[in-house]
């Protein structure tokens, strides 16, 4: 035996009891709030031309070392400057040239730890100190 229900009204009042509101699935309208947009997005670009600055700064302080411990700890300053630089340009610049300055920067930390290693290796002494 089935029960009578009583029907919904076709168009509801909003608030009252059988109004329903919309799950967002289906949008009908703008966006409540306004989609912020980057002002400085990460492109390739940017990536790019800060890998290549951070590059030459990196090849430019390591030509003022005339010898391993020279070139290791001139990089360490380098790459300590290039980083605060990259820092700066996160918090106020272009994000993609912060990046390519920090992957760079990593990398020609590495380089300079690979040298100090097989230095250290071939004569056997601790070359910085």
């Amino acid at each position: 035996m089935t029960t009578w229900q009583p029907a919904l009204p076709t168009h509801p009042e909003p608030g009252r009891p059988g109004s329903r509101t919309p799950s967002g699935l289906f949008p009908s309208g703008p966006p409540a709030r306004p989609t912020w947009r980057e002002p400085h997005p990460v492109t390739g670009a940017g990536v790019a031309s800060g890998g290549a600055l951070a590059a030459a700064w990196l090849v430019l302080f390591g030509l003022l070392g005339h010898d391993v411990p020279g070139y290791a700890w001139w990089t360490v300053l380098a790459g300590a400057l290039a980083w605060l630089a990259a820092l700066a340009l996160v918090r106020f610049g272009d994000r993609g040239v912060a990046t390519g300055v920090a992957i760079v920067t990593a990398g020609g930390w590495s380089i300079a730890a690979a040298v100090v290693a097989v230095r250290w290796a071939s004569v056997g002494d601790w070359p910085l100190w």
